[in-house]
């Protein structure tokens, strides 16, 4: 049995999807919350309710599971999220279970640039997670990665939905050679499942980016290219930039964009271009190539593919 934090998020429910389709039994740690969980459709998994704070719910929650996947993370919730409930005591907690009960792996998904000493809250909270996950006596693989994208992600639909949003105009940071390295989700979850199934990535770290080095604004020129939406790019000092962010993370309640994801665009935060295949013998797909779900369609476009959909099923 694998159980699976953060099951519920775009990469969680790409992983729930490959690991089903190989055979595994799956086991979904969903914290109790008043909305439906988002887990995939049609794909055989338990679901326990239990919150990475219930020390008592994680020990039950861990019957006859043998690996841990952590990828659950508070990040993603803006100035919502508690990082030093979910991504520090949490994985202690979660940590702490797993030993109790025998756990024979846990697989953690970090960041490149995770680090106790990190100025930036997310990139110290995995820090400290790591750590946490490296002391205790359940073996791990740690895989740290870049910037992940995909259908439903926090990344480049959030820049989409802000591109379409603009009045023709769109901030950007000011002088930012910053690069990134995005990781296909798909891509990703490829990588986890290679772990999980091979004995030698234990007790080890890896370090995962995709094949190609962008900047915010190359990344946000691609993106206005995929949606055919131009705006006029305005350079803003990254002070600014962040203090508007702040201002309207904490005066609109859906505000797709937080100061977390600043930061991932601070300072290089880069690996081995070769790094995907020499570890996990993966080739990335091209960041470029993979953004067709971007293409925004019309209301009348998409109750005609829901009604196309529903038909063909």
């Amino acid at each position: 049995m694998i159980l699976i934090t953060g099951a519920t998020g775009f990469i969680g429910r790409t992983l729930v999807r490959q690991l089903s389709a190989i055979g595994y039994p799956l086991r979904a740690l969903i914290r109790p919350s008043a909305k439906t969980p988002r887990l995939p459709k049609g794909v055989p998994v338990e679901v326990a309710v239990v919150s990475l704070a219930d020390t008592r719910g994680l020990r039950a929650a861990m019957r006859d599971v043998e690996t841990v996947i952590h990828l659950a993370s508070a990040e993603n919730q803006g100035s919502r999220g508690n990082l030093l409930l979910t991504d520090i005591q949490g994985t202690q907690n979660l940590v702490d279970a797993a030993a109790d009960a025998g756990v024979d792996r846990i697989i953690y998904l970090s960041h490149l640039g995770a680090a106790r000493a990190s100025g930036y809250p997310a990139f110290k909270a995995k820090g400290i997670a790591e750590e946490s996950i490296r002391a205790g006596s359940t073996p791990y693989t740690v895989i740290r990665t870049s910037l992940v994208y995909g259908p439903e992600d926090h990344f480049t639909n959030n820049i989409a939905r802000l591109i379409r949003s603009s009045p023709g105009i769109f901030p950007i940071s000011k002088g930012g050679r910053v690069v990134v390295q995005p990781v296909w989700v798909e891509d990703l979850a490829t990588c986890i499942v290679w772990a999980l199934q091979n004995e030698d990535t234990l007790n080890k770290v890896y370090e995962i980016g995709g094949n190609e080095f962008f900047t915010l604004q190359q990344i946000t020129e691609i993106i206005m290219d995929v949606t055919k939406r131009r705006r006029l790019l305005v350079p803003l000092s990254p002070i600014t930039l962040r203090a508007i962010t702040v201002f309207l993370e904490g005066v609109l309640p859906n505000f797709p964009v937080s100061s977390f994801f600043l930061d991932y665009f601070a300072v290089n935060r880069t690996t081995a271009v070769d790094s995907m295949p020499r570890h996990f013998g993966l080739m990335p797909a091209r960041f470029s190539y993979r953004l067709d779900y971007l293409f925004y369609k019309r209301w009348y476009q998409r109750i005609w593919s829901a009604l196309t959909n529903r038909s063909t099923s």
